[in-house]
């Protein structure tokens, strides 16, 4: 897949500073990830892999032209779940799709094990993979004042993915992951910062403004970009094994909860606008 293919994403390079900015763009369903946006997620960092002038990557959300309100701004509404985009998936890309990754371990790695700067820009709500993307594959992540995090797994009858399971632990204790995990609580950008899942908040004008000023921070001329690349690298390498059995584990969990009563249940009560009845099975 080549960039100029990309339908769900927008992939923009400022040939001037080498700093790519990939804009998640279905705003329609709030920049919801679908299998096919992962794809082309994992072939834009692939692309800046090729490019020896490809510097940094900044990921945002796009905005709703007819959403003039940056309180109702979305960086992305999670995991879009609609089996009619299996039907429209092109030939020749067929074969590179598992449905039963569910996890995303893929894409997951791809990011993980990518050498070069990546921050994320959360200019709005982000439900599920929108939060869990940016957790696992970004080194700094900055959020507008106005955004907010959400973790509906259980909520639906399944779990996290993107190794959630392994890095929010790591951030701020068990007993904490699990809370926020299992009652779904709302996490509120200041909320963010204080149980460390974010670097900073920022006015919701000055969010990209100040995210390229980081980046450039981290490139030359500003910053030892080889450095950064060679620090990055140590940090993430020795936990590389463990991230990929937690996707195995997530995986594992994944495809046995998409098949029970309690997804279809909290699916079909989400679309009748009403509290779920689970059975646990």
């Amino acid at each position: 897949m080549k960039v100029e293919d990309f339908k769900d994403i927008l992939y923009e390079k400022d040939e001037g500073t080498g700093i790519v900015t990939v804009t998640l763009n279905t705003p329609e369903r709030k920049n919801a990830l679908s299998f096919i946006t992962f794809l082309e997620l994992y072939y834009a960092v692939e692309e800046m892999e090729k490019d020896d002038g490809a510097t940094a990557m900044i990921m945002t959300g796009a905005i709703d032209p007819d959403a003039h309100d940056p309180k109702n701004e979305a960086f992305s509404s999670g995991g879009y779940f609609n089996l009619k985009l299996v039907n429209e998936i092109p030939e020749e890309i067929k074969d590179e799709i598992d449905l039963t990754d569910i996890a995303q371990k893929k894409m997951c790695l791809k990011l993980f094990s990518f050498d070069k700067p990546v921050i994320a820009a959360i200019n709005g709500l982000a439900i599920g993979a929108g939060f869990t993307m940016p957790l696992a594959g970004a080194d700094l992540i900055y959020m507008s004042e106005h955004a907010w995090i959400l973790l509906p797994f259980v909520g639906l009858g399944i779990i996290p993915e993107f190794a959630l399971t392994y890095f929010m632990p790591r951030l701020m204790g068990f007993q904490k992951a699990k809370e926020i995990v299992y009652f779904r609580k709302r996490i509120p950008a200041k909320q963010a910062l204080e149980l460390g899942l974010v670097n900073d908040v920022l006015p919701h004008d000055q969010l990209l403004s100040h995210t390229k000023e980081m980046a450039l921070k981290l490139i030359p001329p500003e910053g030892p970009g080889l450095a950064v690349k060679l620090a990055k690298r140590a940090f993430h390498k020795p936990y590389f094994d463990a991230v990929s059995q937690a996707l195995d584990v997530e995986n594992e969990g994944l495809n046995q909860g998409v098949m029970t009563y309690d997804f279809g249940e909290a699916l079909k009560a989400r679309k009748e606008k009403r509290a779920p009845v689970y059975k646990g099975e």
